[in-house]
Protein backbone atom coordinates (compact mmCIF):
# COMPACT_ATOMS: atom_id res chain seq x y z
CA UNK A 1 0.00 0.00 0.00
CA UNK A 2 2.85 2.36 0.84
CA UNK A 3 4.50 1.69 -2.49
CA UNK A 4 1.30 2.64 -4.33
CA UNK A 5 1.06 5.83 -2.28
CA UNK A 6 4.55 6.80 -3.43
CA UNK A 7 3.63 6.25 -7.06
CA UNK A 8 0.87 8.86 -6.94
CA UNK A 9 2.24 12.31 -7.91
CA UNK A 10 2.06 14.85 -5.12
CA UNK A 11 2.01 18.62 -5.39
CA UNK A 12 5.25 20.41 -4.43
CA UNK A 13 4.73 22.61 -1.38
CA UNK A 14 6.53 25.88 -2.06
CA UNK A 15 7.23 28.68 0.39
CA UNK A 16 5.27 31.86 -0.01
CA UNK A 17 7.09 34.62 -1.87
CA UNK A 18 7.39 38.19 -0.67
CA UNK A 19 4.01 39.97 -0.66
CA UNK A 20 3.49 42.90 -2.96
CA UNK A 21 3.32 45.34 -0.06
CA UNK A 22 6.78 44.24 1.20
CA UNK A 23 8.62 44.21 -2.14
CA UNK A 24 10.69 47.19 -0.97
CA UNK A 25 12.38 44.98 1.69
CA UNK A 26 13.85 42.65 -0.92
CA UNK A 27 13.58 38.86 -1.11
CA UNK A 28 11.65 37.00 1.54
CA UNK A 29 13.83 35.10 4.01
CA UNK A 30 13.45 31.31 3.67
CA UNK A 31 13.64 28.81 6.49
CA UNK A 32 17.18 27.65 5.59
CA UNK A 33 18.37 31.28 5.66
CA UNK A 34 16.80 31.73 9.08
CA UNK A 35 18.57 28.61 10.41
CA UNK A 36 21.99 29.93 9.32
CA UNK A 37 21.31 33.37 10.84
CA UNK A 38 20.05 31.89 14.11
CA UNK A 39 23.09 29.62 14.51
CA UNK A 40 25.47 32.55 13.94
CA UNK A 41 23.55 34.70 16.44
CA UNK A 42 23.55 32.05 19.18
CA UNK A 43 27.25 31.37 18.63
CA UNK A 44 28.06 35.04 19.18
CA UNK A 45 25.86 35.17 22.27
CA UNK A 46 27.61 32.12 23.77
CA UNK A 47 31.00 33.75 23.17
CA UNK A 48 29.89 36.95 24.86
CA UNK A 49 28.54 34.95 27.80
CA UNK A 50 31.89 33.21 28.31
CA UNK A 51 33.77 36.53 28.13
CA UNK A 52 31.42 38.11 30.69
CA UNK A 53 32.03 35.17 33.05
CA UNK A 54 35.81 35.53 32.69
CA UNK A 55 35.60 39.26 33.36
CA UNK A 56 33.36 38.71 36.40
CA UNK A 57 35.63 36.10 38.01
CA UNK A 58 38.90 37.87 37.18
CA UNK A 59 41.23 38.63 40.07
CA UNK A 60 41.98 42.39 40.13
CA UNK A 61 45.34 41.76 41.86
CA UNK A 62 46.50 39.35 39.19
CA UNK A 63 49.76 40.27 37.44
CA UNK A 64 51.11 39.06 34.11
CA UNK A 65 54.38 40.07 32.46
CA UNK A 66 52.49 40.59 29.20
CA UNK A 67 50.97 43.69 30.86
CA UNK A 68 54.32 45.49 30.71
CA UNK A 69 55.83 43.66 27.70
CA UNK A 70 53.02 44.45 25.27
CA UNK A 71 51.08 47.42 23.97
CA UNK A 72 47.90 48.21 22.07
CA UNK A 73 48.12 49.79 18.62
CA UNK A 74 44.90 50.79 16.84
CA UNK A 75 42.93 48.32 18.92
CA UNK A 76 45.32 45.42 18.23
CA UNK A 77 47.26 43.82 21.11
CA UNK A 78 50.89 43.39 20.07
CA UNK A 79 54.08 42.59 21.99
CA UNK A 80 56.73 45.25 22.26
CA UNK A 81 59.75 45.14 19.98
CA UNK A 82 62.54 43.19 21.62
CA UNK A 83 65.65 45.13 20.67
CA UNK A 84 68.20 43.52 22.99
CA UNK A 85 66.73 40.05 23.16
CA UNK A 86 70.10 38.30 22.81
CA UNK A 87 73.46 39.25 24.24
CA UNK A 88 76.58 39.83 22.18
CA UNK A 89 77.95 36.37 23.04
CA UNK A 90 74.69 34.67 22.04
CA UNK A 91 74.62 36.58 18.75
CA UNK A 92 78.20 35.53 18.06
CA UNK A 93 77.35 31.85 18.68
CA UNK A 94 74.33 32.06 16.39
CA UNK A 95 76.36 33.72 13.64
CA UNK A 96 79.06 31.05 13.99
CA UNK A 97 76.44 28.32 13.54
CA UNK A 98 75.10 30.06 10.44
CA UNK A 99 78.61 30.36 8.99
CA UNK A 100 79.25 26.67 9.68
CA UNK A 101 76.03 25.70 7.86
CA UNK A 102 76.92 27.84 4.82
CA UNK A 103 80.45 26.40 4.76
CA UNK A 104 79.06 22.85 4.94
CA UNK A 105 76.70 23.49 2.00
CA UNK A 106 79.53 25.06 0.02
CA UNK A 107 81.78 22.03 0.55
CA UNK A 108 78.91 19.71 -0.36
CA UNK A 109 78.35 21.57 -3.63
CA UNK A 110 82.07 21.43 -4.43
CA UNK A 111 82.16 17.67 -3.84
CA UNK A 112 79.11 17.18 -6.07
CA UNK A 113 80.71 19.31 -8.79
CA UNK A 114 83.92 17.23 -8.70
CA UNK A 115 81.97 13.98 -8.80
CA UNK A 116 79.77 15.16 -11.68
CA UNK A 117 82.78 16.47 -13.62
CA UNK A 118 84.65 13.17 -13.32
CA UNK A 119 81.56 11.18 -14.38
CA UNK A 120 81.09 13.37 -17.44
CA UNK A 121 84.72 12.94 -18.40
CA UNK A 122 84.40 9.16 -18.12
CA UNK A 123 81.20 9.23 -20.21
CA UNK A 124 82.88 11.19 -22.97
CA UNK A 125 85.71 8.68 -23.05
CA UNK A 126 88.21 11.11 -21.62
CA UNK A 127 90.44 10.28 -18.72
CA UNK A 128 90.24 12.37 -15.59
CA UNK A 129 94.03 12.68 -15.79
CA UNK A 130 95.58 15.07 -18.25
CA UNK A 131 98.27 13.66 -20.52
CA UNK A 132 101.09 16.00 -21.50
CA UNK A 133 102.81 15.41 -24.84
CA UNK A 134 106.13 17.00 -25.72
CA UNK A 135 106.90 17.91 -29.32
CA UNK A 136 110.28 18.72 -30.83
CA UNK A 137 108.99 21.31 -33.28
CA UNK A 138 105.81 23.12 -34.31
CA UNK A 139 104.85 20.63 -37.01
CA UNK A 140 104.85 17.75 -34.55
CA UNK A 141 102.82 19.86 -32.09
CA UNK A 142 100.22 20.53 -34.82
CA UNK A 143 100.01 16.82 -35.62
CA UNK A 144 99.48 15.94 -31.95
CA UNK A 145 96.78 18.61 -31.64
CA UNK A 146 94.94 17.38 -34.74
CA UNK A 147 95.10 13.78 -33.46
CA UNK A 148 93.61 14.77 -30.13
CA UNK A 149 90.81 16.70 -31.88
CA UNK A 150 90.01 13.79 -34.18
CA UNK A 151 89.83 11.42 -31.20
CA UNK A 152 87.40 13.72 -29.42
CA UNK A 153 85.27 14.04 -32.60
CA UNK A 154 85.14 10.27 -33.05
CA UNK A 155 84.16 9.75 -29.41
CA UNK A 156 81.43 12.39 -29.73
CA UNK A 157 80.00 10.78 -32.90
CA UNK A 158 79.70 7.35 -31.29
CA UNK A 159 77.51 8.55 -28.40
CA UNK A 160 73.83 7.42 -28.63
CA UNK A 161 71.06 9.99 -28.64
CA UNK A 162 69.58 9.11 -25.22
CA UNK A 163 73.00 9.22 -23.57
CA UNK A 164 73.70 12.56 -25.25
CA UNK A 165 70.45 13.98 -23.77
CA UNK A 166 71.47 12.80 -20.33
CA UNK A 167 74.90 14.39 -20.82
CA UNK A 168 73.32 17.71 -21.82
CA UNK A 169 71.11 17.57 -18.73
CA UNK A 170 74.15 16.81 -16.59
CA UNK A 171 76.03 19.76 -18.09
CA UNK A 172 73.14 22.09 -17.26
CA UNK A 173 73.09 20.71 -13.73
CA UNK A 174 76.85 21.24 -13.51
CA UNK A 175 76.56 24.89 -14.52
CA UNK A 176 73.76 25.47 -12.00
CA UNK A 177 75.82 23.87 -9.23
CA UNK A 178 78.84 25.99 -10.12
CA UNK A 179 76.84 29.20 -9.91
CA UNK A 180 75.34 28.03 -6.60
CA UNK A 181 78.80 27.23 -5.25
CA UNK A 182 80.06 30.69 -6.26
CA UNK A 183 77.11 32.35 -4.49
CA UNK A 184 77.73 30.28 -1.36
CA UNK A 185 81.42 31.19 -1.44
CA UNK A 186 80.59 34.91 -1.61
CA UNK A 187 78.04 34.54 1.19
CA UNK A 188 80.56 32.68 3.36
CA UNK A 189 83.15 35.42 2.81
CA UNK A 190 80.65 38.17 3.68
CA UNK A 191 79.44 36.38 6.82
CA UNK A 192 83.02 35.73 7.94
CA UNK A 193 83.82 39.43 7.50
CA UNK A 194 80.74 40.44 9.52
CA UNK A 195 81.74 38.03 12.27
CA UNK A 196 85.25 39.46 12.42
CA UNK A 197 83.89 43.00 12.56
CA UNK A 198 81.79 42.12 15.61
CA UNK A 199 84.87 41.08 17.58
CA UNK A 200 86.65 43.40 19.95
CA UNK A 201 89.52 45.56 18.80
CA UNK A 202 90.03 48.92 17.12
CA UNK A 203 89.72 48.83 13.35
CA UNK A 204 89.19 51.17 10.44
CA UNK A 205 88.18 50.91 6.83
CA UNK A 206 90.98 51.55 4.35
CA UNK A 207 90.61 54.12 1.59
CA UNK A 208 90.96 53.17 -2.07
CA UNK A 209 94.40 54.78 -2.36
CA UNK A 210 95.63 52.68 0.59
CA UNK A 211 94.64 49.33 -0.99
CA UNK A 212 97.27 47.67 -3.17
CA UNK A 213 94.87 45.71 -5.38
CA UNK A 214 91.40 47.32 -5.11
CA UNK A 215 88.56 45.05 -6.23
CA UNK A 216 85.56 47.08 -5.06
CA UNK A 217 85.22 45.23 -1.74
CA UNK A 218 85.79 46.95 1.60
CA UNK A 219 89.09 46.24 3.36
CA UNK A 220 89.60 46.74 7.10
CA UNK A 221 92.76 47.08 9.15
CA UNK A 222 92.94 46.16 12.83
CA UNK A 223 95.19 47.87 15.30
CA UNK A 224 97.96 45.59 16.57
CA UNK A 225 97.44 44.67 20.22
CA UNK A 226 100.07 43.28 22.50
CA UNK A 227 99.34 39.70 23.49
CA UNK A 228 100.06 38.66 27.07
Amino acid sequence: MSSLRNCVPRPAHKERSQPQARKKFGLREKHKDYVIRAKAYHKKQDTLKILRQKAAFKNPDEFNFKMINSKTERGNHRPKDEVNKYSAEELMIMKTQDIGYVFQKWQSEKNKIDKLTSSLQCTEGQSSRRHVYYAEDREEARELESESRSRSDISARGIPRDIKKKMDRSYRDLEARRSRANNLEKLYADMSMQKELQKKGRKRKLREDEILNPNGKPVYKWRADRKR
